[in-house]
C-alpha cells in the first residue's frame, strides 16, 4: 500500500516525453537510433545513435521551466565519468569493435506549451 508505479510520476512522464522529442530531433538531423535506455553496470545511456560513421552517446536532460537552472548544468564531472564508463560497457556488451565515438548532450526545455531543444556535440 502507498506504492505507485514510478513511470506515472510527472517527472518520469516529462523525462519520457523529452527523450522521445530528443529522438525525433536526432532522426530529423540524420541520426539513426540504435539503442535507448540501456542499463549497464555503471549506469544508463539515454540514447545511442549512429551518424556519419560515428557512434554517438546522447545524454538527454529535460526540464519544464528554468527553476532548476539550464538542463546542461546537470551534467557534472561525476556524471561525465559515469557516462564514459557506461559507453565502454555498451560497446563491450554489443561487441562493437573499435569505432569512433562522440558524446553529445541534448537539452529539452518544455515551457509554456513549447519545446526548445539544444544540441551540444562533443561534451566530453
Amino acid at each position: 500500500r502507498g506504492e505507485t508505479c514510478h513511470m506515472t510520476h510527472p517527472k518520469h512522464i516529462l523525462g519520457r516525453y523529452g527523450e522521445q522529442a530528443a529522438c525525433d530531433f536526432l532522426v530529423s538531423i540524420g541520426h539513426e537510433i540504435i539503442d535507448r535506455n540501456w542499463h549497464g553496470p555503471t549506469g544508463e545511456l539515454d540514447i545511442v545513435t549512429r551518424v556519419a560513421g560515428l557512434t554517438v552517446f546522447v545524454e538527454v536532460k529535460t526540464r519544464n521551466g528554468r527553476g532548476f537552472g539550464h538542463p546542461f548544468e546537470a551534467i557534472t564531472e561525476t556524471k561525465a565519468g559515469r557516462m564514459r564508463r557506461t559507453a565502454a560497457a555498451w560497446l563491450t556488451a554489443k561487441q562493437v569493435g573499435p569505432v569512433p565515438v562522440r558524446f553529445d548532450a541534448l537539452s529539452v526545455l518544455v515551457e509554456g506549451g513549447r519545446v526548445h531543444i539544444e544540441h551540444m556535440k562533443q561534451v566530453l
